[in-house]
């Protein structure tokens, strides 16, 4: 079923390390991105495998010792290949716990253990591949069928065991669970939804479950998937068609916007019917890769645009491309840089919270990319300095949540004080307001920018200072 450790030179030395009987530690056998998960936490293998009588490793046979071995290379392999996955948040979801059930789980958070990835996401959640086999020869994905890559593949017992042992240690608050493809769409889509069916039915888990669903699998699936699964996803994988096309010629994107529908109608039918029976309480949501074709941002925002409008997503997620071995020839030699992944999801939420159109955040005229050197909203300031500065006692809202440095929590502090006094420079140093980005941009009763530089003048003393990279991205 799986290669042996001699006939497979390309298994990493941490996974290879968790094959010898010297392993004892937990953090000595995965990858320390899936290490993060668990910070300042030393697990021993022996204590870690104990509660799993049920786990079988594979038809290969191994002594007791043998078979917990053979698991921790699975995680090892199959929680790193998870890792490109961005779409892993756990929002949106409805309260529930285990009390008076006799369940196990809970997905309020309390107790749970947090961590965080360098560029904010939450990844507390248990985050692997059912497998990272695949029929598929997607030109982007490591796990590709023509990547000379490891190869393993858990069982349904073995994820959902893992995933009631890693809850029971308070170091995972759900699961996020996705896969390569294996067979057809149909039988792999079917054993995602037996792990969910498993926890929910048989172990009553109450936590969290995120199920990422193959589009072109039978739709009695994926409403079966939203009936275990509290947010499902579906990935669009690249912001347009031609792009699709061109690097996963096997995907459709027909296919994919056609299962996005069929689940808006199932979310949107069990809210309107409190009776309705369970299906995907908190929503779906989708990932974009940017960088591996030639889309521009105004691209990927208008995608995203239609993608919130058409199906009513919770979130789209970007991800920055990341070269791979091996790679194709049409895909790019280098990453694009990080703050690209970084200013998309700000303009994400300049669309979704701010008021902002694809339009203002970048116009039709220029390139179509963002500015990288300051963040969209100051962007679009600077390009719109006859609009400041802008009274704090008479503005509307929607302009008060165009002024650089204000958020939506800050505008409603400021609406709620100015409707019993007006407003002075005191009282926004007190809110603990970015001063250096608002000041140009507002007045008060007590105080106006002194001079109205124009915006190149301005953009100098916005502009933070950058460190050069080291690898000249």
């Amino acid at each position: 079923m799986f290669a042996s450790t001699a006939q497979s030179p390309r298994l990493s030395e941490r996974a290879r390390f968790a094959l010898s009987p010297q392993t004892t530690r937990l953090s000595e056998i995965v990858p320390d991105t899936f290490f993060s998960f668990f910070p300042r936490r030393p697990l021993l293998l022996e204590a870690f495998f104990e509660p799993f009588p049920n786990v079988h490793a594979s038809s290969t046979n191994f002594n007791d010792h043998g078979r917990s071995m053979e698991l921790s290379a699975k995680l090892a392999i199959l929680a790193d290949a998870a890792k490109y996955d961005a779409s892993c948040s756990s929002s949106g979801g409805v309260r529930r716990d285990s009390r008076g059930t006799g369940g196990i789980g809970s997905n309020e958070g309390m107790g749970i253990c947090h961590a965080y990835a360098p560029d904010g996401r939450c990844i507390s959640l248990l985050k692997i591949l059912l497998t990272n086999f695949c029929i598929f020869d997607c030109a982007y994905c490591i796990n590709r069928r023509s990547s000379n890559v490891q190869r393993a593949r858990f069982s349904v017992e073995e994820v959902v065991q893992l995933t009631l042992d890693f809850y029971r240690r308070n170091y995972i608050e759900g699961l996020f669970l996705s896969s390569g493809i294996i067979q057809s769409s149909d039988y792999t889509m079917e054993m995602l939804v037996r792990v969910a069916r498993s926890l929910r039915q048989e172990h009553r888990f109450a936590g969290y479950i995120h199920l990422k669903t193959i589009p072109d699998a039978a739709p009695e699936l994926l409403s079966e998937a939203a009936r275990w699964a509290d947010r499902l996803s579906i990935n669009v994988e690249l912001p347009t068609e031609g792009g699709l096309k061109a690097l996963a010629p096997e995907k459709n994107l027909r296919d994919i916007r056609q299962a996005m529908a069929r689940l808006r109608l199932g979310i949107d039918e069990a809210k309107a019917d409190k009776k309705a029976p369970r299906f995907a309480p908190a929503g779906q949501s989708t990932q974009m890769i940017v960088g591996a074709d030639a889309s521009t941002d105004r691209d990927v925002l208008t995608s995203s645009t239609n993608l919130y409008a058409n199906y009513r997503l919770k979130r789209v997620y970007y991800s920055a491309f990341s070269p791979i071995p091996d790679a194709s020839k049409a895909l790019p030699l280098r990453p694009p840089p990080l703050i690209r992944e970084h200013r998309l999801y700000q303009a994400d939420w300049l669309m979704r919270f701010y008021g902002f159109n694809v339009d203002e955040i970048t116009p039709a005229g220029d390139d179509g990319m963002l500015d990288l050197e300051v963040d969209p909203k100051m962007a679009w300031a600077l390009r719109h300095r006859e609009q400041f500065p802008v009274n704090l006692n008479s503005a509307p809202k929607e302009m008060l949540l165009r002024i650089p440095g204000l958020g939506v929590r800050t505008v409603g502090k400021l609406l709620a004080m100015r409707a019993h006094r007006r407003l002075r420079y005191a009282d926004l140093v007190k809110l603990r307001v970015a001063m250096k980005k608002v000041s140009p941009f507002v007045e008060t009763v007590d105080y106006r920018p002194r001079v109205e530089p124009e915006s190149t003048a301005l953009r100098t003393q916005v502009v933070s200072p950058r460190q050069a990279d080291l690898f000249g991205h």
